[in-house]
């Protein structure tokens, strides 16, 4: 009987555990959908809220190291009328720890064309996801 217990006690931690990743992917999806609509409404403040402090964006092969590199980067992109691109998530995974994700989608030009893809982790801070590491490529691997 107690082996029976053990069971079923062991099933619900995996579900407990499958609820919260579920739950974790999806404030991740929520998080990248908030962080590509700053470039929609070029609002390049918030764009900011986003980023860790220790983050590495890739600009090519060159690596943008901290925060204020990578504004300093990106700052362009939020000047126009017109956003110069866009993307959206397709793909979330987290971790089973809940401390690290990936996002993953296609990135636009202005017409709606598939460009690239960005590649995303993020990383958890007590209640809140920041972007940790960024990577873009030229390949459309998303329909």
């Amino acid at each position: 009987m107690k082996a029976f217990a053990r069971v079923g006690l062991g099933l619900i931690l995996v579900f407990v555990s499958f609820a919260s990743m579920a739950d974790d992917a999806r404030q991740v999806g929520d998080r990248e959908k908030a962080f590509a609509r700053t470039m929609a409404e070029r609002d390049f403040e918030a764009f900011g809220h986003f980023i860790s402090e220790e983050a590495i964006f890739f600009s090519g092969n060159k690596p943008l190291r901290g925060k204020r590199a990578i504004l300093e980067a990106w700052r362009p992109y939020y000047e126009g009328a017109e956003a110069p691109f866009s993307w959206q998530p397709a793909l979330v995974e987290v971790l089973a720890s809940g401390q690290l994700a990936l996002s993953s989608g296609p990135v636009f030009d202005p017409g709606g064309k598939c460009i690239g893809t960005f590649n995303s982790i993020w990383q958890r801070n007590g209640n809140e996801w920041k972007v940790i590491f960024d990577r873009g490529t030229s390949a459309c691997e998303f329909p």
